[in-house]
């Protein structure tokens, strides 16, 4: 059940703290008062697609929390499935933050989220029915919808969905397979340049980074020569003069006869001996070196004609030698499935019948199930229709069979007559909003029955289009509807908000050229005055006080 919302900046509500009830809770207030923004608060919150456009203007972010206590067993479900612990009173907090530059954050009880967390969890916690919600009966497309929804046959669905994308695919690559001879001549033809020319070459993984150094080793042989010439003189002297490697000698012995007298420096004397160890090390590698190298040009011409090559099939293959003996091996594949697309295909057509035959077996079953749910989900809405002052309304399921589609074998449609006589018709040529506001009610009653549908219901403005004793049946349904579930609804109906339990004034108002909006609890006494201004508007006489007194102390069915 959703406890408390907590609003900042969003449009004109600078900063909101609701607490709901439980049982039937209305919202009322003049139009433009922000009735609207508390329910794209929610569904932010749910993690609907917002619009930037909500922070309220000169604000660095606007933020939405909403707390829900005594979850349901879906919700906890889904929270284990994310890894996302209930605080240990079993709450949870859901909070959202929107920047007009930059991210969007959510977090579920503190803890990091995405909005596709909040959107899963957010199905399970609250049904939002608006005007938008009702217009969506309009296209077949969601009637199938509430019919899988009624059936209990989403588990089925996503099983035949699995079989049919399968089929789908297999489908795709018999398809690719059956392409013009002449051009898989032509294909294999250009892969088997391409194999050849790669396996030529032996490529070797970082042979071109060896080589790059090789030639540039070679580019500068005479530096290298000098350098290295010089290095051993300094280091093993010449005819004339000692090298360093003679004078680090001298002086570690020097240091060793003194290490005799003062014992202190006999660690000093070791580095040194170890020094000129460690240069007559270093002189002879060096030495060695110089012997060794050898600087050919002909060896230079080889290196550059091997990168020029690597160069040139770098081209077309991929940059690094990893590139392209990747696409070596694709080649390789790919012509391999050419050269043996006869016994593919042959293989691939036996996995599509067996594909298939399971599709075909699943969406049978489906469609049966589909088609034993019709019937009854047809008398309840039209029980439902007739308590809610449209008795004459006949309403009837549509299951036609089709090829096979993401849907099944099925194409499922609402059709209704609104009088007498007349044969039903598709929704979209036959409905006013009034009458879809009301079908739209009986279908979400009979779904939240039979289909542990969420907790908290809100309704946003389901009596646009209707008045008078239809209005009374819609508000004693949605009482009707408290009973089992949180209900909240937006109304600009007397009838509707006298039956409540709980009433909600949002009030809009200007302070130093700005605008707020305000949400108050209304006392009995406050509620009287809120209903007689709905009945006439704001010109509040006794009389009118008289008749919204009437309409709360009278008994609601139920």
């Amino acid at each position: 059940m959703l406890t408390q919302l907590y609003i900042q900046n969003i449009a004109v509500i600078e900063q909101a703290s609701i607490d709901f009830e439980p049982g039937f809770t209305v919202l009322t207030g003049e139009t433009g008062a922000g009735k609207s923004i508390i329910i794209d608060a929610i569904y932010a919150v749910l993690g609907e697609r917002t619009s930037k456009e909500l922070v309220r203007t000169g604000a660095e972010q606007a933020s939405v929390s909403a707390l829900f206590t005594d979850v349901s067993p879906q919700t906890q479900q889904v929270l284990r499935e994310l890894d996302i612990p209930l605080e240990d009173d079993g709450s949870l907090l859901i909070r959202r933050e929107i920047r007009p530059h930059g991210r969007s954050s959510c977090k579920l009880n503190n803890i990091p989220a995405t909005v596709s967390m909040l959107r899963a969890v957010g199905g399970t916690l609250i049904d939002i029915l608006g005007q938008h919600e009702s217009y969506k009966l309009l296209s077949p497309e969601v009637h199938g919808t509430y019919i899988d929804s009624f059936a209990g046959a989403y588990g089925l669905l996503a099983e035949y969905r699995a079989a049919y994308t399968a089929l789908r695919r297999i489908k795709g690559e018999l398809d690719a397979l059956e392409s013009d001879e002449g051009q898989k001549s032509r294909r294999m033809d250009i892969l088997r340049y391409q194999i050849e020319e790669l396996e030529a070459a032996q490529l070797r993984v970082g042979e071109q980074a060896e080589l790059t150094e090789r030639r540039d080793e070679i580019r500068n042989s005479e530096r290298i020569v000098r350098g290295v010439g010089e290095a051993v003189t300094l280091l093993q002297g010449d005819e004339d003069n000692g090298g360093a490697i003679t004078a680090v000698s001298v002086a570690a012995e020097s240091l060793e006869q003194a290490a005799r007298y003062a014992p202190s420096l006999s660690n000093v004397a070791e580095h040194v001996r170890d020094a000129e160890y460690a240069l007559t090390d270093a002189a002879a590698e060096i030495s060695d070196y110089l012997d060794n190298a050898m600087f050919d040009a002909n060896e230079l011409d080889e290196i550059e004609s091997r990168l020029e090559i690597i160069y040139r099939l770098s081209l077309k293959y991929g940059e690094t030698e990893e590139e392209m003996l990747s696409f070596l091996d694709r080649a390789r594949a790919e012509l391999s499935d050419i050269e043996f697309s006869d016994e593919k295909k042959e293989l691939l057509l036996q996995q599509y019948e067996q594909k298939k035959k399971e599709a075909v077996t699943l969406a049978k079953q489906l469609s049966a199930k589909r088609r034993a749910a019709c019937e009854s989900f047809s008398r309840r809405v039209r029980q439902e229709l007739s308590e809610l002052n449209m008795p004459g309304v006949v309403f009837t399921v549509e299951q036609e069979r089709t090829p096979l589609t993401a849907f099944g074998c099925d194409r499922i449609q609402f059709l209704v007559s609104a009088n007498a006589g007349e044969d039903p018709k598709p929704m979209s040529k036959i409905a006013s909003g009034g009458e879809l506001s009301r079908i739209m009610l009986a279908i979400n009653t009979v779904l939240s029955e039979d289909s542990g549908a969420a907790e908290t219901q809100i309704f946003d403005e389901i009596d646009a289009g209707i008045s008078g004793e239809a209005a009374n049946k819609v508000g004693i349904k949605l009482r009707c509807v408290s009973k089992n579930a949180q209900v909240i609804c937006v109304t600009h109906l007397a009838q509707i908000a006298a039956m409540a339990d709980n009433h909600l004034f949002i009030v809009k108002k200007q302070e130093n050229n700005k605008t707020y909006t305000a949400v108050h609890t209304l006392t009995k006494d406050a509620r009287v005055r809120e209903i007689a201004r709905i009945i006439g508007g704001d010109d509040i006489t006794p009389l009118k006080l008289k008749m919204a007194e009437e309409m709360l102390g009278r008994p609601h069915e139920s």
